[in-house]
C-alpha cells in the first residue's frame, strides 16, 4: 500500500515506486521485503511496505518492522561524536593518540604478516577527523585485499557478538599496523567503531546510554538500539543472502539471532537495530540544521562541516579510495566526517542534487538527504550483500523522476 502527497511530486508518478519494487524485486523473490519512505520539508510524501518480513513463517512486513542496519549506524555514531565536539570535549584536529595513549606509536604497515610484520613511522599522526572520514589508514577484515586486513580478520576484531568488547577491540587494533599512513587514502573500516568507543570514553558512560541520551531520546527514535528487546521481538525481520540463481537463502532467523541479546561489542560502525519511521526522524533532523521538533541536538554549522567533503583537495573518491568495497559508488562522491558526499551528480550519472549526503548497510538499508530539494528517503529491507542489486540507485531514479516541482 501507498499514501502519498504531492509536496511538488507526482502522485502517479511515485506509484511507479511501489509497481517497480513490487514487479522487479518482491513478486520474484529477489528480496524479502521493501519498505521505503520519503519526505519534502519534513512532511512524509510517499511509504511503501512490500513482502515477508520473515519469508519462512509468512510474516509481512510492516510499517513497525524492526531491521538490522548495520553501516547506517555510522552516522548516528559520527553525530554522537560531534555533539562531545560542540562542547569542546573533543576537537576535530585531536591527535587519536591523546584520546588512546596506546595508539602513539602505531606502524604503517611496510612488509610481512600477521606476527611478522614491519612497520614504519606514519608521515603524520592519526587525527579524530581522519577517523569520521575514512582516511585514518585502518581497514576492514571482509576486504581481504592485504595482508592487515587478513589480521583482522584472524583476530575477529570487527565481529560484534563473538569478538572483543570495545576496550578489547581497540587493544587489539593497537597491536596491528595501519594500512597507510593518516590522510594519504580513503579506506573503509572500523574507524567508526573506534569513534564510538572516544564517545563511549569522552562522555563517560557506554555507547549505547550514550546513544539513548543524545539522540534516541530526544528523537524519539524509541525502536533504535543494540539488540532487540522483548516487546520488538514480534516485529523483528529475518536477514537473507542473495543466491545465484536469484533467490534467498536465511542467514539469520529472527527467532534465534544474535541480536536478540545485547552484543559483547557495542559497534558505532555496525550495531545497531532500528524501523524506517525511526530513521526518517533521524534523517529529518539532519535536514534541519540539527534540530527536530525542539530537540537541538547539533547546530547548524556543525552539520555543515560534517556534509562537505573532506577528502584532501576536494577528491572524490575514485582518486583516493583503496576499498573493494564500501555502501557508495565513487565517481563524483567525496566523503565528509560520518556520510558520503555527492558534489558532481554529472560525474556520477546521478539523478541527485550537489550537496546531498546518505549511507547504507550491508543488509541492503539505505538512506539519502538532499537538502537542495529538502528531500528525505529511507529504504529498509534484509540481503546480504548490499551489492547484489542496484536496487538503492534505481530508488533514486524513481524519486527524482517524480519530482516535478524543484528548487534546484
Amino acid at each position: 500500500m501507498a499514501k502519498s502527497a504531492i509536496q511538488g511530486f507526482s502522485s502517479k508518478r511515485l506509484r511507479r515506486i511501489d509497481r517497480f519494487l513490487q514487479d522487479r524485486y518482491v513478486a520474484p523473490g529477489r528480496l524479502p521485503c521493501a519498505q521505503f519512505l520519503l519526505a519534502r520539508y519534513g512532511k512524509l510524501v510517499h511509504r511503501t511496505t512490500l513482502g515477508l518480513r520473515d519469508v519462512e513463517r509468512g510474516a509481512p512486513c510492516e510499517e513497525d518492522t524492526v531491521f538490522r542496519i548495520y553501516s547506517m549506524t555510522k552516522p548516528v555514531t559520527s553525530v554522537a561524536l560531534m555533539t562531545l565536539v560542540e562542547e569542546g570535549l573533543v576537537a576535530l584536529d585531536d591527535p587519536v593518540s591523546k584520546h588512546i595513549p596506546a595508539w602513539a606509536d602505531l606502524g604503517v604497515y611496510a612488509g610481512g604478516v600477521d606476527g611478522a610484520f614491519q612497520t614504519t613511522p606514519p608521515d603524520r599522526p592519526m587525527l579524530v577527523a581522519d577517523l569520521l572520514r575514512h582516511t585514518a589508514g585502518l581497514t576492514y577484515g571482509f576486504q581481504e585485499r592485504t595482508n592487515v586486513d587478513a589480521a583482522y580478520r584472524a583476530l575477529k576484531v570487527d565481529d560484534i557478538h563473538k569478538g572483543f568488547d570495545l576496550e578489547g577491540f581497540v587493544q587489539a587494533l593497537g597491536g596491528l599496523p595501519l594500512e597507510f599512513s593518516p590522510g594519504e587514502a580513503w579506506n573503509y573500516s572500523v574507524a567508526t567503531d573506534v569513534v564510538g568507543y572516544l564517545v563511549q570514553k569522552i562522555a563517560g558512560k557506554p555507547l549505547d546510554e550514550a546513544l539513548k541520551e543524545r539522540i534516541f531520546d530526544p528523537l524519539k527514535m524509541v525502536d533504535t538500539g543494540f539488540f532487540v528487546r522483548p516487546d520488538q521481538v514480534s516485529r523483528f525481520a529475518a536477514c537473507y543472502s542473495a543466491t545465484a540463481e536469484g533467490g534467498l537463502k536465511l542467514v539469520d532467523d529472527p527467532q534465534k539471532s544474535p541480536f536478540l541479546k545485547p552484543p559483547r561489542l557495542l559497534s558505532g560502525g555496525g550495531g545497531l537495530i532500528s524501523t524506517a519511521d525511526d530513521y526518517l526522524r533521524f534523517t529529518a533532523m539532519l535536514l534541519n540544521g540539527g534540530e527536530l521538533e525542539g530537540a537541538r541536538i547539533l547546530a547548524p554549522a556543525t552539520l555543515r562541516l560534517m556534509t562537505a567533503n573532506h577528502l584532501p583537495g576536494g577528491a572524490d573518491l575514485t582518486e583516493l579510495s583503496r576499498s573493494l568495497f564500501s555502501e557508495s559508488a565513487y565517481a563524483g562522491v567525496g566523503f565528509g566526517l560520518g556520510f558520503a558526499v555527492a558534489f558532481d551528480p554529472v560525474k556520477a550519472l546521478s539523478l541527485s542534487s550537489p550537496g546531498e549526503f546518505y549511507w547504507g548497510g550491508m543488509a541492503s538499508t539505505a538512506f539519502w538527504v538532499d537538502p537542495v530539494e529538502q528531500v528525505t528517503a529511507v529504504f529498509m529491507t534484509q540481503l546480504l550483500p548490499s551489492s547484489a542489486y542496484a536496487v538503492r540507485r534505481e530508488l533514486r531514479t524513481l524519486t527524482y523522476a517524480a519530482l516535478m516541482e524543484t528548487d534546484a
